[in-house]
């Protein structure tokens, strides 16, 4: 069975940071591009940020750039989500997410064929 697996979620105070990791079990991921969602309660889930296979690309929801940094390890196929400056509107499930590789420019958000669990991010004011 494929899965992601994410860890790194927590409770943290306004200003603090987080870094939440993906990994996979089951397959490699490193020919996928790779991005992060969240869904916080009574809301859709969003686009947070992605980054392409070859580590040559990013983007990001506007309301993180500045603050959060996706990043990737091919040699250990994990990803990596540092979100610094974290406010209480940050406060969601994140969701790793497997995106075909060439989709992950795709507006508003890129098509996802793998989802990870979710871990729970809280942010204390």
């Amino acid at each position: 069975q494929v899965q992601l697996v994410e860890s790194g979620g927590g409770l943290v105070q306004a200003g603090g940071s987080l870094r939440l990791s993906c990994a996979p079990s089951g397959r490699t991921f490193t020919a996928y591009a790779m991005g992060w969602f969240r869904q916080a309660p009574g809301k859709e889930r969003e686009f947070v940020a992605a980054i392409s296979h070859d580590r040559a690309g990013t983007r990001y929801e506007d309301s993180v750039k500045g603050r959060f940094t996706i990043s990737r390890d091919n040699a250990k196929d994990t990803v990596y989500l540092q979100m610094n400056s974290l406010k209480p509107e940050d406060t969601a499930v994140y969701y790793c997410a497997a995106i075909p590789w060439s989709a992950y420019t795709r507006s508003p958000a890129p098509p996802v064929d793998y989802w990870g669990q979710g871990t729970q991010v809280t942010v204390s004011s």
